[in-house]
């Protein structure tokens, strides 16, 4: 007898049936959680289940460090000024330690921000579905996995039964072609997808990106891409898991070893989308020209190449955007049709989980090497992770940074949102490697303009908006 063999399956599709454990008649299903990790924003699920009396169903699946509201000037928590945010993070330490999850805190090397540390110690891992209560879990689907960050309520649901209520969301296919032209990279490829598809470009669906681009990049610059598909509207980003996925995660400390992982990698190849998958949305997007990119207002969307020029609310295909592009050109500070390339700044910040990695360091480093940041401009370097930290200063990373006149901190979240005091001031000018511009993201009143490592690096020296091109190519 003929069995018809299985329909093709996208990747997405693999994971959520292998984690699929049963559908209610509203259409959501229970899913199984492999993963889940926790940082100092946990500090209202752990209550939730104190008040309820409940312990973790799985404390050896999660995961703990600070992250949001450590300081990064120094290791100690009595630094932190606001009492609420020092008991939180606090608070993390303490409910791990009574629920048995393993914590990587301030005096732990392992210590960063949780979407950095997790890959570097092997915890996010292909086939997996990770959860964590922040929105840029995304960046875990980089290694093949499905990661998507939920809601403090989800949280303690997780941390209760160990799975989590979800509906299934669309597939869409991002396919890149070409290739990345000099001076440009990740970074600048998903600003050039989100001011593409716009801000909600991808909701409703897991993004899964493809070709020959994403094939090409280091893991670095794939977790770049999948950390931001949120900013699109994503409900998480995805890559299939490959020899580049395979090296990195070699070796990790929560990796599997020996025989195990032998077994486990052929277990993984099989998770990449079969030929003929379908998808509810596929897009491709050539990359052979892409400019280094910068945004100019208050959404992730408003990316343009460095040589545009700030567009006109006049031109708005109605009144309604029309009124939104003015608010923001009066938030920022901009007249339409100026130039982007130019554009001065007052501070200058590396880091962050888009582009804290060493990967990011190097690539500003290389720009800074024998340079001075301008007198006009207080920049900073805050590594993603101790360990981040503890390589780029073997590789003497460090002292570039400091020579030119960077700020060289320690591991966290930083001024990448401010809740820790790393604040941008009223009416200043950031040139940021972080995720999101939006109206105060950095501090109230504060001007955020996004863009890659080399390209804030170009910007702390210029002390202005510029494309680092030139730079590299050593002209300047």
């Amino acid at each position: 007898m003929n069995q018809t063999p299985p329909a093709p399956r996208t990747l997405f599709d693999k994971i959520w049936s292998q984690h699929h454990v049963l559908e209610r008649e509203d259409g959501q299903s229970l899913l199984y959680v492999d993963s889940h990790f926790l940082q100092d924003g946990s500090a209202p699920a752990f209550e939730m289940l104190r008040q309820r009396g409940l312990k973790a169903h799985a404390p050896q699946r999660g995961f703990a460090t600070p992250d949001h509201y450590v300081p990064t000037g120094s290791r100690d928590l009595a630094s932190i000024t606001d009492p609420e945010k020092r008991a939180m993070a606090n608070a993390l330490r303490d409910d791990t330690k009574s629920l048995g999850i393993t914590f990587f805190g301030l005096d732990d090397v392992r210590q960063g921000i949780v979407h950095v540390v997790a890959p570097e110690q092997g915890l996010s891992r292909p086939g997996m579905l990770i959860v964590c209560g922040d929105s840029h879990t995304s960046t875990h689907g980089a290694v093949g996995a499905l990661a998507f960050g939920i809601g403090a309520t989800e949280v303690a649901h997780v941390l209760a039964t160990q799975t989590l209520w979800q509906r299934k969301p669309k597939a869409l296919r991002i396919a890149l072609e070409g290739t990345l032209p000099g001076g440009v990279g990740a970074k600048d490829v998903i600003l050039a997808i989100i001011a593409r598809i716009g801000a909600g470009g991808a909701t409703g669906h897991v993004i899964e990106y493809a070709g020959p681009v994403i094939e090409s990049l280091s893991m670095e610059g794939r977790f770049t891409i999948c950390n931001m598909s949120i900013e699109a509207g994503g409900r998480a980003g995805m890559m299939a898991p490959d020899d580049t996925t395979f090296h990195y995660l070699a070796g990790k400390p929560f990796a599997p070893q020996g025989a195990r992982w032998d077994e486990e990698v052929a277990r993984w190849r099989g998770l990449a989308s079969d030929a003929g998958a379908s998808y509810d949305k596929e897009i491709t997007l050539d990359v052979s020209t892409l400019q280094p990119m910068v945004t100019w207002g208050n959404s992730p969307e408003d990316a343009l190449p460095i040589d545009a020029r700030v567009p006109d609310p006049a031109d708005a295909p109605n009144a309604e955007k029309r009124a939104a592009m003015q608010r923001t050109m009066d938030y920022m500070g901009l007249t339409p049709g100026m130039t982007l390339d130019g554009l001065t700044i007052d501070r200058a910040f590396i880091g962050s989980c888009t582009n804290g990695r060493i990967e990011d360091l190097q690539a500003a480093a290389a720009v800074v090497k024998g340079r001075k940041v301008a007198q006009s401009v207080e920049a900073w370097v805050v590594p993603g992770s101790g360990l981040v930290k503890q390589e780029a200063e073997a590789l003497g990373l460090d002292r570039i940074f400091k020579d030119a006149g960077f700020q060289w901190r320690e591991a966290g979240c930083s001024m990448c949102l401010g809740t820790n005091g790393d604040t941008v001031a009223p009416g200043q000018r950031s040139a940021s490697t972080t995720n999101r511009n939006f109206v105060g993201r950095q501090g109230p009143g504060s001007r955020t303009h996004l863009m890659s490592p080399a390209m804030v690096a170009a910007a702390a020296l210029s002390g202005r908006l510029t494309d680092v091109r030139p730079m590299l190519a050593g002209e300047i």
